[in-house]
């Protein structure tokens, strides 16, 4: 996924977050200069691996209470159960502050859930705070997700089925890992 940086008029590669100390500077970022709301729209992005149409689809009384959730992607139309067991307590603090129809990512006006726009733009505000200056978009969240699923369960085939992807070479060039294998490897170089 690219994006430009209309600003420079340049192309630029969302990434995920390979940095666990990133990841944590970021959900500090969001809750203090952001919200609550930007902050669980990360955490959930980051644990679920949801397209960014997909989070901010959800509405409150979907996870209110709930251990998982299943849900129809909006790209693919296929379902797929989302775990919500390691930020339960979490999103149902979050939840609580909420109404029980309402979106759970609302505008200010309620009526409707934040755009892509104001959640990407959220996420560069929190990532300037915190000195990530490259390669941040909505995107990076499932990216994010996608690269620690991996780094944890080492199962590409496992995780190109999670992600929907057609060949796992597509899921390691998703989650940049050949790249960083590339790079891994010509430092390690020796003859």
């Amino acid at each position: 996924m690219t994006y430009i940086n209309k600003k420079k008029n340049e192309i630029k590669d969302v990434q995920p977050i390979r940095s666990l100390e990133k990841i944590n500077d970021m959900k500090w970022s969001l809750k203090k200069w952001c919200g609550e709301r930007d902050y669980i729209l990360f955490l959930l992005g980051i644990n679920a691996g949801l397209r960014i149409s997909d989070l901010l689809e959800l509405k409150v009384k979907e996870i209110k209470g709930k251990q998982s959730i299943i849900i129809r992607e909006g790209k693919t139309k296929k379902p797929r159960t989302i775990y919500l067991t390691n930020i339960y307590e979490e999103l149902n603090d979050y939840i609580s502050g909420l109404g029980d129809s309402g979106w759970l990512f609302p505008s200010r006006k309620g009526m409707r859930p934040i755009t892509r726009i104001q959640a990407y733009r959220q996420l560069n505000k929190a990532a300037r705070m915190v000195d990530i200056e490259n390669g941040i978009g909505t995107h990076t969240m499932r990216k994010t997700f996608g690269y620690w699923h991996y780094k944890q369960f080492k199962d590409v085939a496992e995780l190109q089925n999670i992600l929907n992807h057609s060949h796992p070479k597509i899921t390691l060039k998703y989650i940049g890992i050949t790249d960083e294998q590339i790079e891994n490897n010509l430092k390690h170089f020796h003859l």
